[in-house]
């Protein structure tokens, strides 16, 4: 059984600063990409950033220069430093993990986290 749990997410002022964390636990072998996605109220689900087992990262136009995405492979470990946010940021964040084996020769699944509220106050 695989969770992803994220923590960090709460109330932060207009160009203020906040650290996402999401741990994925369970039987896992490896995981390829692990990244953030943000849904606002009405609106779809878009990715913010992701970074693959090798350190590359991806990280939407809107958060680049503000936003870091990072990951600790052997803690199955992702991060989003959010600096300078802004009120049109206020989302629920969700964490993915994107193939995730839970063995060598196992088939590559998806995972998502429940989700964490960042509201951000102008």
């Amino acid at each position: 059984q695989v969770q992803l749990v994220e923590s960090g997410g709460g109330l932060v002022q207009a160009g203020g600063s906040l650290r996402l964390s999401c741990v994925a636990s369970g039987s896992i072998f490896s995981i390829n990409r692990m990244g953030w996605y943000r849904q606002a109220p009405g609106k779809q689900r878009d990715l913010v950033a992701r970074i693959t087992s090798g350190g590359a990262t991806y990280y939407a136009d809107s958060v680049k220069g503000r936003f870091t995405i990072s990951r600790d492979n052997a803690k199955n470990t992702v991060y989003l430093q959010m600096n300078s946010v802004k009120p049109e940021e206020t989302a629920v964040y969700y964490c993915n993990a994107d193939g995730l084996k839970l063995y060598p020769d196992s088939y590559p699944m998806a995972y998502w986290g429940q989700g964490t509220q960042v509201t951000v106050s102008s």
